[in-house]
């Protein structure tokens, strides 16, 4: 059975590249397995198998890919019976996504290609204070550069005009809140002055590519859902203790992201009646408390507030497993899996606690915003 991991929404604006062959549902199932498969390959017959389609239907769904560069033949396997099956591999090459992580301070460029491997990064300071102008400005600059690397391309030059690999769109990840059906941020914390801002469809516009916004907690969640060897029904939590503290849910294999983009908002969780001020304007939030220990050097304490949050949110929707990222855990990745673990087995709680593997876990995720409906998901 194939794994599933869901993801809604799909990128806004119809320029960039133009691939026919992805837009059938059918076709979708057939580059996922293709996609999971790896480098052993999967015959046309397997695929028939697991996705419940005919071998005729498979047959010239597979021709299109080729068609398109996306698959390729790469040799033989033995079969129980009758001829050698020929085995299909996904072409990884074929086409690339940008992911982009909009943080407080600094901007992270990635570009991945379609089995969602890293091929180039690009980090640059950011003030997300300076005004949308200056920010879609660095903006624009970046991805141009991070997809000219590889495509050897002028920097700037993003869109596909039919020569090379295809970038087939820019996913955006940043702080919330924000409306990931509409493309625009909400009061961010720190910042009320991106309210309201059509972040997305302003990016679409100027990087002439789709483009999908989403919060960076959801990006990266949905990038380690993808990249998961638990089955479809895994449910973790992913939290982000960075310039901020949030969270991005998976549940049931499925990325909940609430009906108006509010789940996950863990850092703004009263834990401290009448605690010191909090920029979301409350007071005594997790990440206020959480944030003022990582100022003063105190990472026990800092680790000890947020299994105090990761408890509450273990107890409220049964999740499978913890997992911790950004850039003050990854500094110290054991203090923190230690520090989390241990007050989660104090509140007689068993929940696995692990931290992220890869340092642009949510550039990476704000990628597969845009490859992720290419696969079904």
């Amino acid at each position: 059975m194939n794994r599933s991991v869901r993801s809604s929404g799909s990128p806004r604006s119809e320029a960039g590249a133009n691939l026919p062959a992805l837009r059938s549902h059918n076709a979708a199932l057939v580059l996922d397995l293709l996609r999971t498969a790896g480098e052993a390959g999967i015959s046309r017959l397997e695929l028939a198998e697991r996705t419940g389609l005919t071998p005729q239907a498979v047959s010239k769904i597979t021709a299109r890919l080729r068609e398109q560069g996306l698959v390729r033949e790469a040799g033989h396997r033995a079969s129980t019976g009758g001829k050698p099956r020929t085995v299909l591999r996904l072409v990884p090459s074929a086409a690339y996504a940008v992911g982009v992580h909009l943080d407080r301070d600094e901007l992270t460029t990635v570009l991945v290609d379609l089995a969602g491997v890293r091929v180039a990064v690009r980090r640059t300071p950011l003030d997300l204070g300076a005004g949308a102008e200056a920010v879609f400005g660095v903006v624009e600059r970046e991805v141009g550069a991070v997809a000219g690397e590889v495509r050897g391309e002028v920097p700037g030059e993003v869109s596909g005009d039919g020569a090379g690999p295809a970038v087939l769109g820019a996913g955006v990840a940043m702080p919330g809140p924000l409306d990931h059906s509409s493309g625009t941020p909400g009061r961010v914390t720190g910042y009320p002055e991106w309210e309201g801002v059509p972040l997305r469809d302003e990016l679409a516009r100027r990087l002439a590519l789709p483009v999908a916004l989403d919060k960076d907690t959801n990006a990266a969640a949905l990038g380690l859902a993808l990249h998961a060897t638990a089955p479809a029904a895994d449910s973790f939590a992913y939290l982000h203790l960075g310039t901020g503290l949030g969270s991005g849910l998976v549940l049931g294999g499925a990325l909940h992201r609430g009906a108006r983009t509010g789940a996950g908002e863990f850092g703004h969780q009263t834990v401290l009646l009448d605690g010191p001020p909090c920029g979301c304007g409350g007071r005594g939030c997790l990440e206020v408390l959480c944030l003022a220990a990582v100022a003063r050097g105190d990472l026990p304490e800092a680790a000890r507030v947020l299994g105090t949050g990761a408890v509450n949110l273990v107890r409220l929707l049964d999740i499978d497993r913890v997992v911790l990222g950004g850039r003050v855990v990854a500094a110290e990745p054991e203090a923190f899996v230690a520090g989390v673990g241990a007050v989660l087995a104090g509140a007689g709680l068993g929940t696995p606690v692990s931290g992220a593997t890869s340092a642009y876990a949510v550039a990476e995720g704000a990628a597969q915003l845009i490859l992720a409906p290419l696969f079904g998901k």
